[in-house]
């Protein structure tokens, strides 16, 4: 157990007992869960599973190389760092310089893994991998999905900074990715 906890706090824990599948996608499978909360109440609740994901900051001088891309339930475009799936079995580290080559063209010449974190910890089951990219080099052309529509660009550090939680740039977990960026180098 992290040091942050204590073995006083067992008693706050919860023990799964039973799981049905409620819905399979392409991208996630919500569940079911039957728990057994620590004072014996019994409850059901909603689970999401969800294959790992990875976000690359690329540092690129006094920029980033960010991309814009649509997203769905946002229903318009959104600013943000390359990233995306870690494939089953994938290294995240492998998937994170897969993902920048195939979204920017570009290459890191280093690529440094800053944490990783839960994305909703009350809803889903998978971690996102932050990643920083440096010494990039230019590889190719972007490389993406059939269904993938991405535009990539530098931005100044100081305008991501400025724009992140706003209606450019609204992604919750690019301001986190932010975050253990400042925590490596400002902390």
């Amino acid at each position: 157990m992290d040091e942050t906890f204590s073995t006083d706090d067992k008693s706050l824990e919860w023990n799964e007992t039973g799981r049905r599948e409620l819905l399979r996608t392409v991208v996630f499978t919500v569940n079911e869960t039957d728990s057994t909360g620590p004072n014996g109440e019994a409850g059901h609740y909603v689970v999401t599973d969800a294959p790992d994901w990875c976000i690359v900051i690329a540092e690129d001088g006094d920029d980033f190389l960010m991309v814009r891309q649509w997203r769905h339930a946002l229903k318009g475009l959104s600013v943000e760092f390359p990233g995306g799936v870690i494939e089953k079995g994938e290294d995240p580290k492998v998937a994170a310089s897969r993902e920048l080559l195939e979204e920017t063209g570009f290459k890191a010449g280093t690529l440094e893994l800053l944490g990783s974190m839960n994305p909703n910890p009350a809803l889903f089951s998978n971690r996102v991998y932050v990643f920083l990219a440096r010494n990039l080099e230019k590889a190719g052309a972007q490389s993406l999905d059939a269904d993938e529509f991405v535009a990539f660009s530098r931005i100044p550090k100081k305008k991501v900074f400025e724009q992140m939680g706003t209606t450019a740039q609204p992604h919750a977990l690019m301001t986190a990715a932010l975050c253990l960026y400042l925590k490596q180098f400002h902390i």
